[in-house]
Parts: C-alpha cells; sequence; structure tokens
C-alpha cells in the first residue's frame, strides 16, 4: 500500500507527477509505475519523498500500513483515523508556524 500513500500524499501537496519526478531524479512514466504498484519503491527514493515533503519516512510506512486496513463502518476505526487526522494537521500547522518564524 505504500504506492497508495506516496500517491495521496503527492495529490495532497498539489504536486505533478512531472515535476515531483523531476526532483526525485527519476522518469515519470517510473514515478507513475511505484504509485501504480507495479514497481517497488526502494529505500533511497522513501528516504527523498521523505525530505522533499516534510515527512518522517516512519509517518509514510505507518500511513502506508493503515490505508485500507480496517472496515470504515466501524465506529472505533472512525475515532482512530479522525485522532491520526488531527495529530497531522496540528503537526502541519506547527511546522508551518517554525517556517514563518524563521
Amino acid at each position: 500500500m505504500i504506492n497508495k500513500a506516496l500517491k495521496i500524499i503527492r495529490q495532497f501537496h498539489e504536486r505533478k507527477q512531472t515535476d515531483l519526478a523531476k526532483e526525485l531524479g527519476i522518469s515519470k512514466s517510473y514515478l507513475s509505475e511505484i504509485e501504480s504498484g507495479k514497481k517497488p519503491i526502494t529505500f533511497e527514493l522513501l528516504n527523498k519523498y521523505s525530505d522533499i515533503f516534510d515527512i518522517p519516512v516512519s509517518s509514510l510506512v505507518f500511513f502506508s500500513e493503515n490505508i485500507g486496513k480496517s472496515n470504515l463502518s466501524s465506529a472505533k476505526f472512525k475515532k482512530v483515523v479522525a485522532s491520526k487526522i488531527i495529530n497531522v494537521m496540528e503537526w502541519f500547522v506547527e511546522r508551518d508556524e517554525k517556517k514563518i518564524k524563521a
């Protein structure tokens, strides 16, 4: 599921495959194959994603492991997901505030 997580993160940041592929030092078609699950991602590329999007590799892996894992109708799952989303949003706000102060 890491492929879906990476695609969602790219889309969330409103980045085009072409632009991200250039930053990663790979072709757009290779990035497309990674995002579609046809090619595995290397640890080196995962580290580059982490640097580009300022997201720890551990968070990328956690996010990917939990996509589609539980039943969406489950109240417990919704509570856990809501909590994680709030944590991520708070992290983005804190990161942005640090950038403004710098």
